[in-house]
């Protein structure tokens, strides 16, 4: 299965195969779900829009008319993210205390992974921090300019596809790209410019 495009997936998909969708979700299951963390800054919230991103690929994939894959699922993705945020301004705001919960459980496999197989190094843990008020100023960003920063750097999308993904042109991606990072050098310390 693993040497089949996704356009074939997606074709095996809509002909009943439930191994053709699995291979999908695998395939892009942990950089949705990546994306998503960095837009909402909960990973709870994140897990909720991810199950609702695959149901609408699901029930949408008819729809799908070959070209990127990948762009027109974050496209689905970015589409249930904006309509969560729509959902939680009519519900109760929630302040910035989920949030500090989440940079935790971000970074509890990583963690693990250290308590296991050594003590962690000072170095590490300044790493640790740096990568933390990263995770916060892009938090901070607007949504339309974190949503250009985590599909351009974090997804590794082309400004194309990203401009697919946002519903707006090459020009204005650009533009959001150089406020988003322009934004992020004046909240961010010199020390961590490389930090991704």
């Amino acid at each position: 299965m693993m040497a089949h495009s996704d356009e074939n997936l997606i074709a095996a998909h809509l002909r009943g195969d439930p191994a053709a969708f699995r291979e999908l979700v695998c395939r892009y299951g942990d950089g949705v779900l990546g994306y998503l963390v960095h837009m909402t800054g909960n990973r709870d919230q994140a897990e909720d829009l991810f199950q609702e991103t695959f149901k609408r690929v699901h029930e949408k994939a008819h729809t799908f008319r070959g070209g990127g894959f990948k762009s027109w699922l974050f496209t689905i993705a970015t589409r249930v993210t904006i309509d969560g945020a729509r959902r939680n301004k009519r519900q109760v705001t929630i302040a910035s205390e989920p949030q500090t919960d989440c940079g935790e459980e971000d970074n509890s496999q990583l963690a693990r992974l250290a308590d296991e197989n050594a003590p962690t190094p000072p170095d590490e843990l300044v790493r640790q921090e740096q990568k933390e008020q990263v995770r916060k100023a892009i938090e901070s960003l607007p949504q339309g300019q974190r949503a250009t920063l985590v599909l351009a750097y974090y997804q590794q999308l082309s400004y194309r596809e990203v401009a697919e993904v946002l519903g707006c042109s090459v020009g204005a991606v650009k533009t959001q790209m150089s406020r988003a990072l322009a934004t992020l050098a004046q909240r961010l310390p010199d020390s961590i410019g490389t930090t991704k």
